[in-house]
């Protein structure tokens, strides 16, 4: 997928918006198999952002990976409620593949952001998630591969939450 991806891209960006793009479809499937996999009594759509992330972080997680996510949170900003961070620690789609020298900053998780940007759309919580790298720091040093996916909701999903949540 990555060498299809890579024709006829202008920079490292372009080639993780595609990646991006071609993992949307497949998060918007996924989420109707996983939800109908599941046992009759809890075949229920998340009906808040807490519940998507939490689906997201388990049950997504461990049916691509075979084992949830390794942290989620939320924006320690308080100018930004609306963004959220799932963290791996070692993306499997990071591991296999081989990059090109001019291509170093290259994160094939964008691929797993679209799939996960796709379970959003679908659930009715539209969401851009983009995955950036840690750099060198302290968690760097730990987990050289760790990807954070950066999961940010539109605002009239935060604020039909917020509405909800008065009520």
């Amino acid at each position: 997928m990555v060498s299809y991806a890579q024709r006829r891209v202008t920079g490292i960006q372009d080639l993780e918006k595609r990646l991006n793009t071609q993992g949307h479809p497949i998060g918007l499937k996924l989420l109707d198999l996983l939800l109908y996999r599941e046992p009759p009594r809890q075949q229920v759509r998340p009906l808040n952002i807490i519940a998507v992330l939490q689906f997201i972080h388990t049950t997504l997680w461990k049916h691509l990976f075979n084992r949830p996510a390794d942290a989620l949170e939320k924006s320690n900003d308080v100018e930004k409620p609306d963004e959220y961070m799932i963290s791996d620690n070692e993306p499997l789609v990071n591991q296999y593949i081989s990059v090109p020298r001019e291509m170093n900053q290259l994160n094939c998780a964008a691929f797993v952001a679209g799939i996960v940007e796709g379970v959003c759309d679908g659930a009715g919580f539209p969401a851009r998630v983009t995955a950036h790298s840690v750099g060198k720091g302290e968690e760097g040093e730990l987990w050289p591969g760790k990807t954070v996916f950066l999961v940010k909701f539109q605002e009239e999903v935060v604020e039909r939450e917020q509405y909800l949540g008065k009520n």
